[in-house]
């Protein structure tokens, strides 16, 4: 699996945000690519027509293909994928190698990486940094874990769609890699959420907050987006639900109480999307926590971005 090896048949399950891209990377890149999605067909309709092969089972797809992808919601469906009467385990061929770009629980990766290795299979944790945005552009980041010698083997696959590929360590090194990675990430959105909320209740406009914040040092990629979904009311400008969210944060307090870690901000912030889930919000973007912290405090966090645009800039409502 070198640079100079010829084309491969690679296999690719789930097609959501992130994986679309992804797995259209791929095929740009020559590769024969099998795919299974779910409830969605409008991306293996788009793959098919551009010439990628619907499979009909994980096992199937095991069976015919050199490597598989999976770009899943959460490790109890990875497992099933995995598992399954008809999962990949069920259909592989010793040498496959199994690529999981799904943020995931570390422990079930080891685990699922045991039951691998019985059955002549390699699994390897590669989840993913940035957004749809980057996955069109195949210039996603990627953290990966595995032994040295199948990071070498697969690195050049895993470069149809990453440009920033970093080798954490073994098995389950990338899925924890990735969750303090969204620890820190859900951790800003939960500040930024509850910052708008306090800055409105004191008078301070959702959009001063937005202009002071985002052309200082403290700004980032990551507030940028939030921003502009949270006070530009841009629907899609980050495309990541609050059920992940809150899916992250759960596995995230779950890897710290496993290391005897203390973690009392990661509890904050899982609270915060688990209110948020728990009130009908799983389906929304991220941003839209900023919405159900206002609600919280007892504001309509839209009424308060229409007051301070009625006020005119440089100036708060109050």
């Amino acid at each position: 699996m070198t640079a100079a090896e010829p084309p491969m048949q690679i296999g690719f399950i789930g097609l959501g945000h992130m994986g679309r891209g992804m797995a259209r990377n791929l095929m740009a890149k020559g590769h024969a690519l099998q795919v299974i999605g779910n409830r969605d067909r409008s991306a293996i309709d788009a793959l098919t027509a551009q010439g990628a092969v619907e499979s009909p089972s994980p096992a199937a797809m095991a069976a015919s293909c050199a490597v598989v992808h999976l770009c899943l919601p959460n490790s109890r469906v990875v497992e099933a994928v995995m598992r399954g009467p008809d999962g990949l385990l069920a259909g592989a061929r010793p040498g496959l190698v199994v690529i999981d770009t799904t943020t995931a629980d570390p422990a079930s990766t080891e685990a699922l990486s045991r039951d691998c290795a019985a059955a002549g299979v390699t699994l390897v944790d590669a989840p993913l940094g940035r957004t749809p945005a980057e996955a069109e552009a195949g210039t996603l980041d990627a953290m990966v874990g595995c032994d040295e010698a199948t990071f070498a083997r697969v690195r050049p696959v895993i470069a149809c769609w990453a440009a920033n590929i970093t080798h954490v360590g073994p098995v389950g090194s990338g899925h924890r890699m990735k969750l303090i990675m969204n620890f820190i990430s859900m951790g800003y959105a939960a500040m930024y959420a509850e910052a708008l909320a306090v800055g409105a209740r004191a008078g301070i406009a959702p959009q001063v907050i937005r202009q002071v914040i985002g052309t200082s040092r403290l700004s980032n990629g990551f507030f940028e987006t939030f921003m502009r979904g949270a006070v530009g009311r841009e629907a899609n400008a980050h495309k990541f639900t609050i059920a992940n969210a809150s899916k992250d944060t759960r596995y995230l307090a779950a890897m710290a109480q496993e290391a005897g870690a203390l973690n009392p901000i990661g509890a904050a912030v899982r609270n915060y999307f688990a209110q948020a889930e728990a009130a009908g919000l799983g389906a929304a973007f991220v941003p839209q926590l900023a919405d159900q912290v206002a609600l919280l405090n007892g504001l309509d966090l839209a009424a308060e971005i229409e007051r301070g645009a009625a006020a005119g800039p440089g100036h708060a409502p109050v």
